[in-house]
């Protein structure tokens, strides 16, 4: 049976959140959709490009309506949604990060982020700065956070990881950063 780009997307999401990001092989992808890894060479033309569709597909799975009307609420929506994306997949935070910083994918958030930033008036350093910054906090956190309710289901600790009380305080510390330095600088 042939297989489309988006089923073996599909199929690696289900391998990603049911094994995890090191199970995730062109091997065990193939014996999952019936073909010999090579098959999945039709689609990608390596493993790096199927974890970057892997990681846009979770992203835009992840996708919602925006409501906030303010640079600062949108930014803050873009970033809270970028964190439950992530969340949603086991290893998600670790997939989408590597992802980013290989600069192989998962630019949709960043970019967004840095549109707003721009459209309210920060000169362009501080927007990419700000923007960078901000993927920063909430790549950090969530993974550190998923980690530790992983290793929580797992038994391996008991004690309970960064919540998203903490992530929501420094998204608002980040976002008061920004919010003096346009002052300063606008």
């Amino acid at each position: 049976m042939a297989h489309h780009r988006e089923d073996v997307v599909d199929r690696a999401v289900l391998v990603l959140d049911d094994y995890g990001l090191g199970s995730l092989t062109m091997r065990r992808l193939g014996a999952e959709l019936g073909v010999q890894a090579s098959a999945i060479y039709h689609h990608f033309a390596n493993k790096q490009t199927l974890l970057a569709a892997v990681a846009d597909e979770l992203l835009a799975r992840g996708r919602r309506p925006r409501l906030g009307t303010g640079w600062d609420e949108g930014v803050a929506e873009t970033c809270r949604e970028l964190r439950d994306a992530m969340l949603a997949y086991r290893d998600g935070a670790d997939l989408v990060a590597t992802v980013y910083a290989f600069g192989l994918g998962a630019r949709a958030p960043g970019d967004e982020i840095e549109e707003r930033l721009t459209a309210a008036g920060f000169p362009a350093d501080l927007a990419q700065v700000g923007a960078r910054t901000l993927l920063h906090l909430v790549f950090g956190h969530t993974y550190e956070e998923q980690t530790a309710l992983q290793a929580e289901s797992d038994g391996a600790i008991t004690q309970q990881g960064p919540r998203a009380a903490d992530f929501d305080l420094g998204l608002a510390l980040v976002l008061d950063g920004l919010r003096s330095q346009l002052a300063i600088r606008g």
